[in-house]
């Protein structure tokens, strides 16, 4: 019998050599740094993280969305749990990969993603929006503390392996119209397929969205629409409203009957009036603000249902309680975010042309790092459905 041949074998633990040209990455770089909420975010240079430890990808910041309310997280107006400053601020984006752990399988240098900052503990149930809020569990606040503190705002920024996503970027921009910029819109539009995909929305059924004017509900509108679903948008702009209805129909086009809409009053009866004439209703995906906690608005939707209709609560609103939800063997599901496997399956939503293509996908406005001031404020008031600010470093 031959002698066994031993082969020997280096592990990535030992090496842990990072796979991108080194003169490549500059050493320092510029960011958006949230220091305290008396004076924000400040524009200053910080050293990049040049050798990506295993599982994790530096990527080069090409558009990182800003949320609608996220100039009250940092002036402290809006109450956020935050790590200790100073960090970048941020939530999630678009770019290119600028290096690689030496664990990476399929990711390479130069490849297009979506960086997404929605990190999920590998080994418990803590999770963290990295720029944006920190973690209730200590497992996970640590680690948002130690490894993944700074968030998009930045010329580069260091995500885990697995919340890199790869898109496909001939078939987004050359085909379907879109800039690089609008794409980030995804980071909207993916909070609520999470909502939606969680409480099994199928083709052909009836949600309503509530309220559907803000930033993730008229994310919510366009889709439900690319899931096959008709609407129900609810709101208390009129104006607003038909905007919203009319920006989501231009995808389309003859098919006014997709979306149907409900102006939010103090009139209880009214509503559920309005509600009980569109027919058949299935499902409820709420993004109640905390300011809405009282309005009546929610429980007219959730009386609205039919039999063991679903209802997914992604808002803050208390006051829903109702009998119905017992009588009529009703399913409320929270959800949090999204999961990762929604993100590889919205993805295939995008790129297969089901959302509207080119400038009928989203009106973008693009602001530099050296403009935070000037982007909070437009983020602010550029919000609802089919609108969105980026920073694009």
């Amino acid at each position: 019998m031959p002698a066994t041949k031993r082969v020997s074998f280096v592990s990535p633990q030992a090496t842990n050599t990072p796979k991108y040209a080194a003169d490549e990455i500059p050493s320092e770089h510029q960011a958006l740094v949230f220091t305290s909420t008396a004076t924000g975010l400040e524009l200053k240079t910080v050293s990049t993280p040049r050798n990506p430890q295993l599982g994790t990808v530096l990527v080069r910041v090409e558009a990182a969305t800003i949320l609608s309310y996220q100039g009250g997280i940092y002036n402290g107006t809006r109450q956020y749990p935050q790590i200790g400053s100073p960090h970048s601020g941020g939530y999630s984006g678009v770019g290119r990969i600028a290096a690689v752990g030496a664990d990476a399988t399929a990711l390479r240098v130069g490849q297009f993603v979506f960086a997404d900052c929605d990190v999920r503990a590998r080994d418990g149930d803590g999770w963290f929006l990295v720029g944006t809020q920190t973690a209730s569990d200590a497992g996970a606040r640590r680690v948002n503390e130690e490894v993944y503190r700074d968030g998009a705002f930045a010329e580069y920024f260091t995500v885990p392996l697995e919340n890199c996503h790869p898109l496909d970027e001939p078939r987004l921009t050359r085909e379907l119209g879109y800039s690089v910029a609008d794409i980030a819109y995804m980071s909207y539009l993916l909070v609520a397929y999470g909502g939606l995909r969680d409480i099994g929305i199928e083709a052909g059924e009836t949600v309503v969205i509530a309220p559907a004017t803000g930033g993730f509900g008229g994310a919510g509108v366009l889709t439900a629409l690319a899931m096959g679903a008709r609407v129900v948008a609810m709101g208390r702009s009129e104006n607003e409203l038909a905007r919203l209805k009319v920006h989501a129909m231009e995808g389309y086009p003859g098919r006014n009957d997709m979306v149907e809409t409900v102006r939010i009053t103090d009139d209880e009866a009214g509503i559920a009036a309005e509600l009980r004439a569109l027919g058949t209703i299935d499902a409820v995906l709420d993004f109640s603000p905390p300011e809405a906690d009282g309005s009546c608005y929610l429980r007219c939707a959730i009386r609205s249902l039919r039999p063991k209709g679903r209802v997914s609560l992604m808002g803050f609103s208390t006051d829903f309680a109702d009998h119905a939800v017992v009588m009529n063997s009703l399913c409320l599901r929270g959800k949090v975010m999204y999961e990762r496997d929604d993100v590889s399956r919205f993805v295939k939503l995008l790129e297969r042309g089901l959302f509207p293509r080119g400038k009928g996908f989203v009106d973008t406005k693009v602001f530099r790092l050296d403009q935070a001031n000037e982007a909070l404020d437009a983020a602010a008031e550029h919000a609802g459905c089919g609108r969105s600010v980026v920073f694009a470093p």
